[in-house]
């Protein structure tokens, strides 16, 4: 699969609202929360690059998560909530189904074992989604890190 290219990181301040959300998205997972908190962030900041974006957006977050304000939570929740379960079939996301494919090619069993470790994550933290970052092996393999919860 090709991947598209980011546009580059000096010119983000000058995209259309629009472009700067579907960055948001590439970078992320499509949510409209994450736009309404972050696409002004690429307007009016200047970034050296994607790294120092992306830690301004969880400066951003971490806000949230300090907050006090129950508006601010249900808010971080919905961000966090965007990024699909483990083992989900239907995804928005290029990165998540691309993702998802490696997660999706083991056996039956494996599927179940991804959805009961989800439910147990999201039991253990509500509010929040396991998120893994797939780097090859097996599911079994990618599965043993949420057992030790």
């Amino acid at each position: 699969m090709e991947t598209a290219r980011l546009p580059a990181i000096a010119n983000l301040s000058r995209l259309p609202t629009a472009e700067r959300a579907a960055l948001l998205d590439r970078l992320f997972e499509p949510c409209v929360p994450l736009h309404t908190l972050s696409v002004s962030l690429l307007q009016e900041r200047t970034f050296e690059s994607y790294d120092e974006l992306i830690s301004s957006i969880g400066l951003q977050l971490t806000a949230l998560a300090n907050s006090s304000s129950t508006k601010d939570t249900e808010v971080l929740q919905s961000i966090l909530a965007a990024h699909p379960r483990l083992g989900q079939s239907k995804v928005e996301s290029t990165q998540s189904q691309s993702e998802q494919a490696q997660l999706n090619t083991g056996d039956e069993s494996s599927g179940q074992s991804l959805t009961e470790l989800n439910h147990l994550y999201e039991q253990t933290f509500p509010g929040l989604r396991y998120v893994y970052v797939p780097s090859g092996g097996t599911v079994m393999l990618k599965t043993n890190d949420a057992v030790c919860l």
